[in-house]
């Protein structure tokens, strides 16, 4: 019922922009910390960036100064705005949040998004 689904990889080259959404739906009563991973082949899932319920943030080194998250809280969803992309920043997004459905909370993961930067 409760479901992440990510949206906005694609194919960029260096250099270049992309916007990544995260939608939140179904029945949640609460919204915690949420936060944006990647996988790339072979390696393991790192966190990207991450934000709490009241607005901090937090981001990867590798990704400081160049990506940026945040929330709309009235449209449940999470952004991740990615610019000054690198070869290296090509991975599998992944859109994680801890959700309350009723007086019981999960953690949940959306099914990924595909980002490649190449030329």
């Amino acid at each position: 019922q409760v479901q992440l689904v990510e949206s906005g990889g694609g194919l960029v080259q260096p250099g270049g922009s992309l916007r990544l959404s995260c939608a939140a739906s179904g029945s949640i009563f609460g919204i915690n910390n949420m936060g944006w991973y990647r996988q790339a082949p072979g390696k393991q899932r790192d966190l990207v960036a991450s934000i709490t319920r009241g607005g901090s943030t937090n981001y990867a080194d590798s990704v400081k100064g160049r990506f940026t998250i945040s929330r709309d809280s009235a449209k449940n969803t999470v952004y991740l705005q990615m610019n000054s992309l690198k070869p290296e920043d090509t991975a599998v997004y992944y859109c994680s949040g801890l959700l309350a459905d009723g007086s019981r909370w999960s953690t949940y993961w959306g099914q990924g998004t595909q980002v490649t930067v190449s030329s």
